[in-house]
């Protein structure tokens, strides 16, 4: 899913807004998480799951084509883990199509 179709859905879930206000509504809580994240905080959407940043430290590397040494920097990564009712869903949706 895209952000236009996240807009689109909550478009059809909520026909009284305008697609400013929709599209506004996205923009927020995006900007949100991500303040939240460029802080260093943990954001948690219960029954959905939580958001958190890994910092992985600088490391030498070797290109696999060349093997040249290669240094790579420090970098800092967005770690998602689902919650509990998101990996129900999904393990119900994996058996579903085993069967």
């Amino acid at each position: 899913m895209i952000r236009s179709e996240l807009v689109a859905r909550i478009a059809e879930q909520n026909p009284h807004l305008t697609a400013q206000e929709r599209e506004a509504v996205v923009r927020t809580i995006l900007g949100v998480i991500t303040k939240a994240l460029v802080q260093g905080d943990r954001v948690e959407l219960r029954d959905f799951g939580t958001f958190s940043v890994r910092d992985h430290d600088a490391r030498a590397a070797r290109n696999p084509r060349t093997g040249e040494h290669v240094a790579v920097p420090a970098r800092a990564h967005v770690h998602f883990r689902p919650g509990k009712g998101v990996q129900v869903q999904l393990n119900s949706r994996v058996l579903k199509s085993r069967f």
